[in-house]
């Protein structure tokens, strides 16, 4: 199969998934001197909130916190630059803004799917195995944070 049979094969997935659920989930898996990532397409139009952006994470826990990330905020306001306890029960999280300019590498079915329209990112942040979020001490963990850290 050519190269664009397959991109234009994996956009229709794409769109069927919005159309049926409201978005899309990409994952691209970890590599040799790679992070892995997943991100949201589609719930800046049909839930009006960000969509949302996941470094460092496997395509598994990542589907379920950008899920609980739409049904928890979906037509409601996301906190920004605050740490949420009980957003999993496995580790707190902070949600940052992130620029689209800084995803440009990353986010292409979101580009390909807003075209020119406008839409929003956020990052979900997440701490090291000991705690540590990236601005403190000792923070160790392979997670890009493309947006400024900033927490509440």
């Amino acid at each position: 199969m050519e190269e664009q049979d397959k991109k234009q094969k994996y956009f229709k997935i794409v769109d069927e998934n919005i159309a049926k659920t409201g978005y899309h989930i990409t994952a691209v898996l970890e590599e040799t001197n790679f992070t892995p990532f997943s991100y949201s397409t589609g719930v800046f139009d049909n839930f009006k909130i960000p969509e949302i952006f996941i470094s460092g994470l496997g395509p598994n826990l990542s589907g379920e916190l950008i899920k609980k990330y739409v049904d928890n905020y979906k037509l409601n306001d996301v906190p920004i630059n605050q740490t949420l306890k009980d957003f999993t029960d496995r580790f707190p999280v902070v949600f940052i803004q992130v620029k689209n300019e800084q995803l440009s590498d990353y986010v292409l079915s979101s580009i390909r799917h807003y075209g020119k329209r406008n839409y929003e990112y956020i990052q979900l942040v997440f701490p090291d195995l000991k705690g540590k979020f990236p601005n403190e001490n000792g923070y160790d963990y392979d997670q890009e944070i493309l947006g400024n850290f900033i927490r509440e």
